[in-house]
C-alpha cells in the first residue's frame, strides 16, 4: 500500500493495521524531510506527575511497537522505571502531517539491544561508555577525559554494550494520524485498542 495523502473527501484512508498506514507515511517521508525523518518526541512523566519531552530518534518499528534507545540512568530511563507508559509524536513539516502515540513501556530483549549496538559507530558506542547522560557535568573536559579513556581501553578491540544501555518499546493503545487540510479543516484519524492483544477501532475526529 502506499498512501500519499490524495484519499477523496473521506480524507485519511483508514486501513486495519495502523503499522502498515504508518510504514506507508515513514517511506513518503524518508523521501521528502531533509533531515532525520525518524526524529519524534518523546513524552514521560517523572515521579510527581510532571511530564517531559524531548527529540529522539526511531530506531525500529514492527508489530511490537516503537523502539528508541537510552541510557537507563538518563531523566527518561529513570522516568520510565517509574512510570512505564509514554507518548510519542512523529511531525513532517514538507509533507504537513503528523503521528501521535501513546501506549506502555517495556525494555526490549538483551539480544536485539546488542544487535542494534553493535551497529553503531565505534566513537558512539564510546560515547556511550563514557556519558553519564542527564547528569551534572563539572566542565566538557571531564566528559572528554572520559572519552579517551575508554578508547584506550577498548583500543582495536570490540565495545560491548554497557549494562544500563537499553531499548524502549512502545506498544500502541492509541495512534492519531493528521493531516493539514485548508482552513484548519484537517484530517484527523486514530486507532484505539484496550490492550496488544484487542483489535483496533477507528475513529475520525473533529480538526
Amino acid at each position: 500500500m502506499s498512501e500519499t495523502g490524495k484519499t477523496g473527501e473521506e480524507g485519511i484512508a483508514a486501513v486495519r493495521d495502523p503499522f502498515e498506514l504508518f510504514a506507508a507515511w515513514m517511506k513518503d517521508a524518508e523521501k521528502t524531510e531533509p533531515n532525520d525523518p525518524n526524529a519524534m518526541a518523546v513524552a514521560t512523566v517523572d515521579a510527581a506527575g510532571h511530564p517531559n519531552v524531548r527529540m529522539l530518534l526511531l530506531k525500529a518499528v514492527d508489530s511490537r511497537g516503537f523502539v528508541f534507545y537510552t541510557n537507563r540512568e538518563s531523566a527518561k530511563g529513570l522516568e520510565l522505571a517509574v512510570h512505564p507508559y509514554a507518548a510519542l509524536g512523529f511531525h513532517w513539516k514538507t509533507m504537513r502531517k503528523q503521528i501521535r502515540i501513546r501506549g506502555p513501556v517495556s525494555i526490549v530483549s538483551d539480544a536485539e539491544a546488542d544487535a542494534y549496538f553493535a551497529s553503531r559507530a565505534k566513537d558512539s558506542q564510546i560515547g556511550a561508555w563514557a556519558s553519564a547522560q542527564s547528569r551534572v557535568m563539572e566542565g566538557r573536559w571531564v566528559f572528554e577525559k572520559e572519552i579517551a579513556r575508554y578508547a584506550l581501553k577498548f583500543g582495536l578491540a570490540k565495545v560491548p554494550r554497557p549494562p544500563y544501555w537499553l531499548g524502549y518499546r512502545v506498544t500502541p493503545l492509541q495512534i492519531e494520524f493528521w493531516r493539514d487540510r485548508p482552513f484548519r479543516l484537517h484530517d484527523r484519524l486514530v486507532y484505539r485498542r484496550a490492550d496488544e492483544n484487542e483489535p483496533w477501532r477507528t475513529e475520525r475526529l473533529y480538526p
